[in-house]
């Protein structure tokens, strides 16, 4: 119960919606107990002697007795629905935020199919067993109880021989919920994978397609599946090979009771309406009993359910404010690193080492370097992505750490080399950032960004709808519907990671001269393997094995004869050839 202990928070504020679903599951108990009695009373009282004159009333009786039941069953059913359902509503949009909250050092080691299968499933087994799992298991032990009363009240020896066989019953389904659990939670787990592998699939279904790996994915989705099978029917062994022993216990307790009931009535020990009453109640306590396998069954899947939520909510959270954190609403922008380690897994390489640069208002600081050489890593410490190991990141002579987080991110713009879209419209992409900017706004942060000409050609300009990840654009109408999202909001740090990768020499021309003009004041970040893009820059770091091994102008790099300048003479070789041929 250490898992629903944990999980309390949730749905216990709810718990009018438990107390009076049980309430009414009391109702149903105690009328279903009475139908034996009033069998009972109808067979000795009735029938025997012959009062057939009561027999109206018996039925008058009855049909008020179902009618309350009736009304009692929808209570319970409707209340415990609702407890469930309210219940995990606050669960699911604490994991929700939770996500949201959780660094990128999570992420780096999750599966978004094994997320969307917690969020889904899990929180629905674990919804399941709040609305039904714990009613039922006060339903049956409230049956097992009133009956056994009941039984004892007409035949103490009867009852007694009747139940002898129950303690083998509870050690069968003790022993019962001992093996499915661990099964059960081996069941979410590959069903996690599976659902990693479908989502993996269906988003890298064009690199899939053009390697023609078809394949390859279709073995390794049956490899996952076939594991999936397998733990299924593993379950289904045990299913199989417990509930036909308990099945057989209980018949085995039918017996005994049609045996020794039997020989009671035949020497006048026991009335014949009595023991058909025995039946009745035997069968309540039974059929329970081996109903406690299903019951069991529900709560091994909510607890290996609440386990894995339990995960999500006590993964720890690397980026934390302080208690009293700075505003950033007069953010200037001013970026220094002094002597910033940083390695993303313990015992690996570090990412980067020792680095430090200044990089005030208004100045440009291009990274260029192979790829892992720790270009990206440096922006991603600025936004608090991930903490250094050592050194200090700071933003206007205060650490990065003294700052609001929402309010240091706010003010930072990112365009990415693999630009992100929403499956919205355009309007709404390029708005996301900045969702009160007037329709004028937006429009020239596309003009700017060099977006405004062919999303007019698009059916619905910018209210046109895009598929999931932006299906229907270029890469490079992606990335400049990305550079206007990052213009709309104005940030007072710019970080374009490869942004003009995905486009044509003449547009990232136009689009370089456009962001002059957007740079002015702002502190901006270009990462970029095309010297073209950041020759421009007021300092360029050049990166190598996450240390700056040159720094300098373009022009003063260009006159070293060191990394910088044989990334120049790469690129620029086959046109200076031709340039020389032309002469």
């Amino acid at each position: 119960m250490e898992t629903f202990k944990k999980l309390k928070q949730f749905y216990w504020p709810f718990k009018k919606y438990f107390y009076f679903s049980v309430l009414s599951v009391l109702f149903v108990t105690a009328i279903t107990v009475v139908y034996p009695i009033i069998l009972q009373i109808t067979i000795d009282d009735v029938v025997t002697p012959g009062e057939y004159q009561l027999i109206p009333y018996l039925a008058i009786a009855f049909i008020a007795l179902m009618v309350i039941k009736g009304v009692a069953n929808f209570l319970q059913q409707y209340l415990g629905d609702l407890f469930g359902v309210k219940s995990v509503y606050e669960l699911r949009n604490e994991l929700y935020k939770k996500l949201q909250r959780l660094s990128f050092t999570y992420y780096d080691n999750a599966r978004t199919g094994d997320l969307m299968s917690r969020l889904t499933m899990d929180v629905e087994g674990f919804r399941f067993f709040l609305a039904a799992g714990f009613k039922e298991l006060i339903r049956v032990t409230l049956l097992i109880i009133i009956s056994l009363s009941v039984m004892f009240y007409y035949s103490v020896p009867l009852a007694l021989v009747t139940m002898a066989v129950m303690p083998f019953l509870a050690v069968i389904v003790y022993r019962f919920d001992k093996k499915v659990h661990p099964a059960f939670r081996s069941i979410r787990r590959s069903l996690g994978s599976l659902n990693t592998r479908i989502q993996e699939n269906v988003s890298g279904m064009n690199t899939v397609k053009s390697l023609s790996k078809e394949d390859f994915e279709i073995d390794r989705f049956s490899t996952n599946n076939i594991n999936y099978r397998e733990v299924n029917i593993k379950t289904s062994n045990i299913w199989a090979k417990y509930f036909p022993l308990m099945e057989f216990i209980g018949n085995v307790s039918m017996v005994a009771l049609l045996v020794y009931g039997g020989y009671l009535v035949i020497n006048d020990q026991l009335a014949l309406g009595e023991l058909v009453a025995f039946f009745s109640l035997v069968s309540y306590i039974l059929g329970p009993l081996m109903h406690l396998g299903f019951i069991v069954n529900q709560f091994s899947q909510a607890k290996a359910s609440g386990e894995r939520l339990l995960e999500i909510l006590e993964a720890k959270e690397d980026i934390v404010e302080e208690e009293q954190p700075l505003s950033a609403d007069q953010f200037k922008g001013h970026v220094t690193f002094r002597d910033v380690s940083l390695t993303y897994i313990a015992d690996d390489d570090a990412a980067l080492r020792n680095i430090s640069f200044d990089a005030p208002p208004g100045k440009v600081i291009g990274l260029i370097g192979p790829t892992g050489a720790g270009k990206t890593s440096i922006t991603q410490l600025i936004t608090r992505f991930y903490e250094p190991d050592q050194g200090e990141v700071l933003v206007d002579g205060k650490p990065t750490t003294a700052y609001e987080l929402k309010g240091l991110r706010k003010h930072i713009g990112f365009v990415l080399q693999e630009s992100f879209l929403f499956s919205t419209t355009i309007k709404a992409n390029i708005a996301y950032g900045n969702p009160e900017a007037s329709m004028e706004e937006i429009i020239a942060a596309a003009k700017r960004a060099q977006a405004h000409e062919f999303i007019m050609e698009m059916p619905n300009g910018y209210d046109t709808m895009l598929g999931e990840r932006g299906m229907g654009l270029s890469g490079g109408q992606k990335q400049r519907i990305a550079i206007a999202r990052a213009i709309l909001i104005d940030p007072r740090i710019l970080v374009l990671d490869d942004a003009t990768s995905a486009v044509d020499m003449e547009t990232e021309f136009l689009i370089q001269k456009a962001l002059k003009e957007v740079m002015k004041d702002r502190t901006t970040f270009i990462i970029a393997h095309r010297i073209s893009s950041l020759k421009h820059a007021d300092e360029i770091l050049v990166l190598n094995d996450g240390s700056i091994v040159e720094r300098g102008t373009h022009q003063q790099l260009i006159k070293q004869n060191g990394a910088y300048r044989r990334i120049y003479d790469i690129q620029y070789k086959d046109r200076d050839t031709v340039m020389q041929s032309m002469k």
